[in-house]
């Protein structure tokens, strides 16, 4: 017998893992996405095809396969929808409101700063390239300016210059998702270091991981690791606002809360209302790890503890071309670099189609310290190499 339908809306490598949780705790996984064989298909029970924005198709499936719970993987969903299949009952983990609200940067933002008071960097919302010309001059140079939906960093840029605002606003919107022009321009925050919080609220409370500090270039994450060294003054703040936020959403699930550390300050990001890419590094850092942490708390099972087992680290695997024909070469020379007590591990994800810097896999590692197991997951992913064939 089955402890639940699941249906995620949005099957990539994020969705992949959960659903692996998922199987292992015998639940029926339904995986949509707008292409076929996606990651988490792979690994379903059943699987549907269509863009989360077609409102009508989302309603179809769910009407289809009647889930228990809807969960969803990606930004990019027709929210509207979602919103009134909650209203009429159907179960949207962690909630219809949370995914919302942060399907957007300029709702989450907006509802971070000027409804829970929360530390954030200065910023202003612009809809054409003349008015975030204007919001940089108001913020100050350098600016960070990045389409309000968009997934995996894509369309971030730094405009160091008034006269590089107007590319900024380009690039964001050639990369952005969905059919709104619409931009941030944020205040250029010169912080320590960026902290991502897997902040799990469940029916017994809110708990925290070991806080995850990550690399990003582009826009996207380059290697993340556990635990990030931050002040306890950052670390304490940190939670205070995640606490506050993830309760305001409502709903039981994991929440990926990053945060600027500055000092002794922890200055609010962004939000992710399901597990984050630069939380895969549980995979090899802490028992139970990000996915099966959103699994039990949508589920509502018991969390007793979360364990971890020592400085660990991600890496990613990168493309660098656009192709339908590949392999996998090195994978031997990477898991080689493992030793007793400092394991090394890959996870390739199985999409059908490379692209220029699309992340095909991670390698993860696991050392005595965290720049070492940066160092060591770096390697390995270096030792992996993309054939392709033409």
């Amino acid at each position: 017998m089955y402890v639940a339908t699941l249906m995620l809306l949005g099957s990539g490598e994020l969705g992949r893992e959960f659903a692996i949780a998922a199987k292992r705790l015998g639940c029926r996984v339904i995986a949509c996405d707008r292409y076929e064989n996606a990651p988490a298909m792979q690994v379903a029970d059943a699987s549907e095809v269509f863009s989360m924005l077609d409102g009508a198709a989302l309603r179809a499936a769910v009407e289809t396969h009647k889930p228990d719970v809807i969960i969803p993987e990606i930004e990019a969903i027709d929210t509207a929808t979602l919103a009134m299949l909650e209203q009429e009952g159907w179960h949207v983990a962690p909630s219809a409101k949370a995914v919302q609200l942060t399907m957007n940067r300029d709702g989450i933002r907006d509802f971070a700063a000027s409804q829970l008071g929360l530390v954030t960097s200065h910023y202003r919302f612009a809809e054409t390239r003349d008015e975030a010309i204007a919001a940089s001059a108001e913020v100050g140079l350098p600016c960070v300016v990045k389409p309000v939906m968009s997934s995996s960093g894509k369309g971030q840029s730094v405009a160091k210059k008034s006269d590089e605002v107007g590319g900024a606003w380009d690039y964001a919107v050639a990369n952005m998702r969905g059919d709104r022009p619409r931009v941030i321009v944020e205040e250029f925050i010169k912080f320590d270091s960026e902290i991502t919080l897997l902040t799990v609220a469940t029916k017994d409370g809110v708990l925290f991981c070991a806080p995850v500090g990550h690399r990003q270039e582009a826009g996207d994450y380059r290697e993340s690791w556990q635990p990030a060294q931050i002040p306890l003054e950052a670390l304490q703040s940190a939670r205070f606002q995640a606490r506050k936020v993830v309760e305001a959403l409502g709903g039981y699930g994991i929440f990926g809360v990053e945060f600027f550390v500055r000092g002794d300050q922890a200055i609010f990001s962004e939000l992710s209302p399901r597990p984050h890419d630069t939380g895969m590094v549980t995979l090899i850092s802490q028992f139970p790890n990000q996915f099966e942490l959103h699994l039990r708390a949508v589920l509502e099972l018991p969390i007793t503890s979360i364990e971890n087992f020592g400085p660990s680290a991600s890496a990613v695997i990168l493309a660098d071309k656009e192709r339908d024909n590949f392999a996998f070469d090195g994978l031997a020379e990477a898991l080689s670099l493992g030793a007793p007590g400092n394991p090394v591990d890959l996870r390739i994800f199985a999409k059908p189609k490379t692209l220029e810097n699309r992340r095909m896999g991670i390698a993860l590692a696991r050392s005595i310290t965290t720049e070492d197991a940066v160092a060591r997951a770096k390697a390995a992913a270096a030792r992996v190499h993309i054939r392709y064939e033409d």
